[in-house]
């Protein structure tokens, strides 16, 4: 027995006991994703078989059994129906409890019957989840599955959630989802006891809702130039341009996507934004934007350069008149008692120019544009709030004055900003970006799928406390926590099921479970039950990235160490020095091995002797710089002499990041060596303005003292930036230089020119390698 809360918790008056076998032979038999609150296990199991029986109290009862009734007649051919009867034998039954709160259920399971209490819909629906996957996976198929053991483990589960708000945002603007795949997706949802589903409908690249007052808003918004690029380098379309990319959800989409997400006990959240983040709806009605805005407004097909600074104009009374007529048709469309309103990411560069925005700050008694902001965002909210809905808004809102009522999402770095709105006495829910975001890599990035940058694995996933370091009085305005996936780089229904999962069900397992039950190694057993359920349900989750190895590749006395790790602990790490494609048989990585010039590694994670993730392939350049120490004062210096380029993906470990700076780096031949031209090797990415430094110089050195420059370089600007993801080969000619230490000093690539996509920013450098030959 343990406590399942921390006692000091406000919210956390009671203790809650959870009763587990403590015999590791055990712990796998009921595998439960999210685990429960409460579970007891017997020895002794329900058999379903053609004359189980179902019993029920309501209609309303009916309706939630039949998804898993229609399971039984496809997998088992099981022809069931529905009874209103007295209890008997060989029976499911279904009985209300109004003891039991809200999504609460209590499951008991034992030889003879089947017993389910839930005071509602919610927890009725809920406990059949559970018992769905009780059943052999088989039970997804739909399809005849002859010769399974239709049985269930005998248990009693009391179990509900931690949070109230489980929520998972959307973002279907950069990616329009088809309706039928997002009705996949919230099916899937339900699987994980996901119970909010926010919208985010729109942005920049796309308006996806039908408002029937302004039609211009899904002829015109809704779509935009074809780029087959990656998002972040996306040239701005030009006048003239077709815009055939994008799609939109009509009102009786809505109607259908909001009813069967209700069935699922999901609640649609619809996000509207504002004033930022609004290029779609100012391309269909460019009257709302700031008359200094001079260039045309187009559908964006990616970050948009100077563009994405236009919003609305906050002092043309059209742009309220607009939103208020748009939020009406919102309030008619989705029932939710929330509206999302957004306000992020607002650059007010138009709005001190504009002579409006300045005379409504004059005119309202504010101070700045932050305050111009607040008021705006006040404004539309006492709009949403008079007409019977809630405000929901991301954590820039506390830069000004809260909205009355409103739920702040805590979203920038770990989330830490909403815990302003909860020291003002406002509900708050953590979607932090550094954790909770699923356009973030999910394993290591040499496997995985161009996205911006950073790494939110699985393991990142289920190690969030959303509690953090607040204190308890913060504690009590938590409502709960949010997954995101942004789609800036998602192309297809795949590709985002490919990131949401099985990242899901470790956020699921943080939202619904006990604080204090997190059991990683517990965990990753029941997930291979559930990614059982993944194939049979059709999810194309991502099933190597959780097995697939990272490395640290580093100098050691001119040889190279290797560190091989992966997140799950239960595999093995087999490798093979050589090209030689590892097996269960190959020798077993027990820790840190040198490799000299010449040899190669291939590596992989093994079960039981099967391969389960991808084989990862070390094969180092050496030259003569390779395997020696770098004096810097840059993290990870060592990387420039450890013989790997780095992939596309500037975060992936093999890089130098010098962001807004240049560098200085030393190398330590350890004897005095002969070379006649020194390389430098860097990445090119133009959607990051990852490009090359403005100047490199180098030196050389026989004692470490006293240097004398050999090589120079300036780069203008048309050499040293690009376009593409690419690697760049930077050559000086040393002639035939001695020396046993060489320096190299980089200088910073600068702010980018006009036109570039990130016009005006600073640029950074990824710095991989040195060669000296």
């Amino acid at each position: 027995m343990y406590k399942l809360f921390n006692p000091n918790r406000i919210m956390c008056g009671l203790l809650v006991a959870v009763s587990l076998l403590s015999a590791q032979k055990n712990k796998g038999q009921v595998n439960i994703v999210p685990v429960p609150q409460e579970m007891t296990i017997y020895q002794e199991a329900f058999f379903f078989d053609k004359d189980t029986r179902w019993i029920v109290e309501t209609e309303e009862q009916s309706r939630l059994l039949a998804e898993i009734l229609e399971f039984f007649r496809l997998s088992a051919n099981y022809h069931y129906d529905i009874e209103k009867n007295e209890a008997v034998k060989n029976c499911v039954i279904l009985r209300t409890s109004s003891t039991l709160k809200k999504e609460a259920y209590h499951l008991e399971v034992r030889s003879e019957n089947v017993l389910l209490e839930a005071s509602g819909a919610s927890g009725f629906y809920y406990g059949i989840t559970t018992l769905l996957q009780l059943l052999p996976s088989e039970i997804y198929s739909r399809t005849l599955q002859p010769g399974v053991e239709w049985k269930i483990p005998g248990v009693t589960v009391e179990d509900f959630p931690r949070f109230e708000y489980r929520g998972f945002m959307l973002d279907v603007s950069r990616y329009f989802m088809p309706k039928e795949d997002l009705l996949d997706i919230i099916d899937y949802l339900a699987l994980h006891k996901i119970n909010y589903l926010h919208l985010h409908l729109v942005d920049d690249n796309g308006w996806r809702l039908e408002i029937k007052k302004y039609p211009e808003l899904t002829d015109i918004g809704a779509w935009r130039a074809d780029r087959y690029n990656y998002f972040s380098a996306r040239q701005n379309p030009v006048e003239g341009e077709p815009e055939t990319v994008g799609g939109f959800y009509s009102q009786e989409d809505i109607k259908e996507i909001v009813s069967y997400a209700a069935h699922r006990q999901i609640e649609v959240v619809p996000e509207i934004e504002m004033p930022a983040h609004t290029i779609s709806s100012l391309a269909a009605l460019p009257h709302l934007t700031c008359p200094e805005v001079e260039e045309p407004v187009n559908v964006l097909p990616g970050i948009g350069g100077s563009q994405s600074s236009v919003i609305y104009c906050a002092g043309n009374d059209s742009v309220f008149t607009f939103l208020e007529d748009v939020i009406d048709e919102v309030i008619e469309m989705f029932p939710s008692e929330y509206i999302h309103i957004g306000g992020d990411e607002a650059w007010k560069d138009n709005w001190e120019k504009c002579p409006r925005c300045q005379a409504r700050i004059k005119e309202e008694g504010l101070h700045d544009e932050e305050e111009l902001q607040a008021w705006f965002v006040n404004k539309m909210s006492n709009y949403i709030r008079q007409n019977g809905k809630k405000v929901m808004g991301w954590d820039e809102l506390t830069n000004g004055e809260i909205p009355e009522g409103a739920t702040i999402f805590g979203w920038r770095g770990m989330g830490e900003h909403a815990l302003k709105a909860a020291d003002q006495g406002h509900p708050f829910i953590m979607t932090p970006a550094r954790a909770l975001y699923f356009i973030r890599y999910q394993g290591p990035q040499w496997f995985e799928p161009f996205t911006y940058f950073g790494d939110n694995t699985l393991r990142d996933v289920y190690e969030y406390e959303p509690s953090g370091e607040m204190t308890g009085a913060q504690y009590q305005y938590l409502k709960g926590i949010q997954a995101c996936l942004w789609s800036e780089f998602v192309s297809s229904p795949e590709e985002a099921q490919y990131l949401v999962f099985p990242r899901l069900a470790a956020f699921s397992e943080i939202a619904w479970s006990p604080e204090d039950a997190k059991d990683w190694k517990g965990f990753l057993t029941r997930l291979d039950h559930l990614t059982g359920i993944y194939e049979k349900k059709g999810i194309g989750y991502s099933k190597y990235s959780m097995f697939n190895l990272y490395h640290t590749v580093s100098p050691q006395d001119g040889d190279l160490k290797v560190e091989l790790s992966c997140i799950r602990p239960d595999v093995e790490i087999r490798y093979n020095i050589g090209h030689a494609r590892p097996t269960g048989e190959s020798q077993l990585y027990q820790g840190p091995f040198t490799i000299r010039e010449g040899q190669v590694v291939s590596a992989a994670t093994f079960q039981n002797g099967e391969l389960k993730g991808r084989v990862l392939r070390l094969n180092p350049r050496f030259n003569k710089a390779t395997g020696h120490k770098v004096v810097s004062s840059e993290p990870n210096s060592n990387v420039i002499t450890n013989g790997l380029l780095g992939s596309e993906k500037m975060t992936d470990g093999e890089y130098v990041d010098l962001y807004d700076c240049g560098g200085e780096f030393v190398i330590d031949l350890e004897q005095i060596q002969s070379f006649k031209k020194v390389g430098l090797s860097f990445l090119n990415n133009y959607g990051r303005s990852v490009h090359l430094p403005s100047s490199a110089t180098i030196f050389v050195s026989k004692n470490g003292n006293i240097y004398q420059e050999v090589a120079s370089r300036e780069l203008a600007f048309r050499e040293r930036i690009s376009e593409g993801i690419k690697h760049h080969v930077l050559w000086f000619n040393c002639n035939e230089t001695n020396a046993r230490f060489l320096k190299i000093k980089l200088g910073a690539t600068g702010i980018m020119p006009e036109g570039h996509v990130l016009e005006h920013k600073p640029g950074r450098i990824a710095f991989d390698e040195v060669f000296v030959e």
